[in-house]
């Protein structure tokens, strides 16, 4: 298949990425999703220092890498979320400087503005044979989270009124187009992951992000299917419905119980792994997640873009995981047919 099997490589951010290459490429992997956080892409030296992206694809290259998007989740949420003591522990002390919740969200701002020009000369340094192979050829791609500012009132008690949430919206409009201008500007797409605490959490309401945002052409998605399971949401009409905003795909997987429990979708202030979880992330096809209806999907919308491991299990040791759900993606991939099963039958 054409597609290129990849890992996010956020979830391994402890290791420097001289010494993640060499454990993905023996895991079986085509590339990686480069984060924006520990040494693996940092924003500010691919703007600053001339020799910084050529060196990262020669280190890339040098272990038979790849990358065809980066990722920016961490700014990302802290450019529309109500800020508090937790982000913290997510942003770079550049971000956070003095905690400011003004101040916090318009250094992430310029963060997310400055991680597209510097995806542009990421991207423009690429080798040929990467820049042939990515979702929207001629376009770059930045995956990330958006943040919300009404995330806290999903659960409508006492009564949240109509026009909270749609000022809601509207905030998330208001920070997030000059944004996007930046990113169409320099001819990068932002691809949101949709994922309970954005703007954007299910089919609804990635409808009305998209409204709110006025179907910026530079506004996509970054799907991950496990995020909607859980929730009953059908993540296969989920492509039906969004195909050409589709521009980066991270594979994951989640457990769901179809039998009452203690704690429900909510979670129940429980830890990722308790035995009372109603729901739980897990390593490729070891949950519930119709990956073969996702490839048949993809076919169907002509999806060439990279399929990306984000490891998430907290059952299971990362390498093996990783490793395996490397290869359950590349026996699971298959090229669509080029002709109807039962043409044959009308040939001479």
């Amino acid at each position: 298949m054409t597609r290129a099997v990849c890992l996010f490589t956020g979830q391994w951010a402890d290791l420097s990425l001289e010494n993640l290459l060499p454990k993905v490429k023996a895991m079986g992997f085509d590339g990686v999703e480069l984060a924006c956080w520990g040494d693996h892409f940092e924003v500010q030296r691919a703007l600053a220092e001339d020799d910084y992206c050529a060196k990262k694809w020669e280190l890339l290259e040098a272990h038979g890498m790849a990358c065809y998007a980066i990722s920016t989740h961490l700014v990302g949420q802290a450019v529309c979320d109500r800020i508090d003591e937790r982000h913290e522990s997510i942003l770079p002390p550049e971000i956070w400087g003095d905690g400011n919740p003004d101040g916090v969200r318009a250094r992430a701002t310029q963060e997310v503005k400055d991680t597209a020009r510097a995806a542009r000369r990421f991207f423009d340094a690429a080798p040929q044979h990467v820049k042939d192979r990515m979702a929207r050829p001629g376009k770059a791609v930045v995956n990330g989270f958006t943040g919300s500012g009404i995330w806290h009132l999903l659960y409508s008690f006492p009564p949240v009124p109509k026009e909270t949430i749609d000022a809601g919206f509207k905030a998330f409009a208001d920070a997030w187009k000059p944004i996007m201008d930046v990113f169409q500007e320099h001819d990068v797409l932002f691809a949101l992951e949709v994922h309970p605490t954005e703007i954007a959490f299910d089919i609804a309401s990635t409808r009305r992000a998209f409204e709110a945002i006025d179907h910026h052409p530079a506004f996509g998605l970054n799907y991950d299917p496990s995020h909607f399971g859980y929730q009953r949401v059908d993540y296969l009409a989920y492509l039906d419905e969004f195909a050409d905003k589709i521009h980066n795909c991270h594979m994951k997987d989640v457990w769901w119980s179809d039998q009452l429990g203690e704690a429900g979708v909510f979670g129940g202030h429980t830890d990722f792994g308790a035995p009372e979880r109603t729901w739980d992330f897990r390593s490729i096809g070891r949950g519930c997640v119709d990956f073969e209806g996702i490839i048949r999907r993809l076919n169907r919308m002509d999806y060439r873009g990279p399929l990306s491991v984000e490891w998430e299990d907290g059952g299971m040791d990362r390498e093996h995981g990783a490793t395996e759900s490397a290869a359950f993606l590349r026996k699971l991939d298959f090229e669509p047919s080029a002709r109807a099963f039962d043409s044959a039958f009308s040939e001479d």
